[in-house]
């Protein structure tokens, strides 16, 4: 599933080549994804990308006419700027014709994607109100995480990974940043003394900034229609890496089903 880093890696991808373009075409080949496509998006021809953001994993293109095109790439998505002669794949959902001689395509196996048209801020639409601060923004700091988990005695490790708390910080990422901060998965969030949280979030922040860095290698994918979106290639310490040793102490790596999702961790290094 495409996470943060990969959703913030796809943005700096297509973000040059959309930015300022004037939108020629706007083609649907199938609307009914987790959410139908905006009915409306047509009405976009003619009109100018403004500009390219994220919001969690949603991607926000902003046209000149006051509206916003809401992105997300769902379990199986992912966008490429190619030829518009280029052909259709048969999860080519949607593809935006630019000024530029260009076409921003949107791939999508699953169907659990989105492609809506928003008028109004965006960021009082209904999946993006309620979302938590941003990872690696200045509103993600310990004493908000510390407040957050104060009345929380659940598992830290969902915790962490629920969108209310802080955004971004999918099953990959929450395991990596909780065995550099050297916190077990299990333990119950109220009972995480403040320092610890403080190595927590800046952990948090170093593990999506290494997988980001490490995406910028593979930004030519944008440009290519063929093959799966590479995105990084990143030196996890314990994720999926279940009875191999661990890289810092090499006791092995165990493994278990929490709140439905598989979790990895060191048994000595994280206490």
């Amino acid at each position: 599933m495409p996470e943060l880093p990969e959703v913030e890696t796809t943005r700096r991808g297509i973000e040059p080549h959309v930015t300022g373009r004037r939108i020629r075409e706007v083609i649907i080949r199938r609307r009914d994804l987790r959410q139908p496509v905006s009915e409306d998006l047509p009405e976009i021809e003619g009109r100018t990308f403004a500009g390219v953001s994220r919001r969690s994993k949603y991607l926000l293109l902003a046209i000149d006419d006051g509206t916003t095109l809401l992105i997300h790439l769902g379990m199986s998505g992912s966008l490429r700027v190619i030829s518009p002669a280029d052909p259709w794949k048969t999860h080519d959902h949607l593809g935006i014709t630019l000024s530029n001689g260009r076409q921003l395509r949107f791939h999508d196996p699953r169907r659990f994607g989105l492609v809506l048209r928003l008028h109004g801020d965006p960021a009082a639409h209904p999946l993006l109100a309620r979302l938590g601060p941003e990872p690696l923004g200045e509103d993600f700091t310990p004493a908000g995480l510390a407040t957050a988990c104060a009345k929380r005695s659940a598992a830290i490790k969902p915790v962490l990974m629920d969108a209310g708390v802080v955004v971004g910080v999918g099953n990959i990422y929450a395991s990596e940043a909780l065995f550099r901060a050297g916190i077990l998965p299990r333990t119950p969030a109220n009972r995480i003394s403040k320092p610890k949280l403080a190595r927590l979030t800046a952990c948090i922040r170093e593990v999506l900034g290494d997988a980001i860095r490490e995406g910028g290698t593979t930004l030519r994918d944008f440009l290519n229609s063929d093959g799966e979106p590479g995105y990084f290639r990143q030196r996890l310490f314990v994720y999926e890496r279940k009875g191999e040793p661990c890289r810092v102490c090499g006791t092995p790596i165990r493994h278990a089903v929490m709140a439905q999702r598989s979790t990895y961790w060191c048994p000595r290094c994280q206490k």
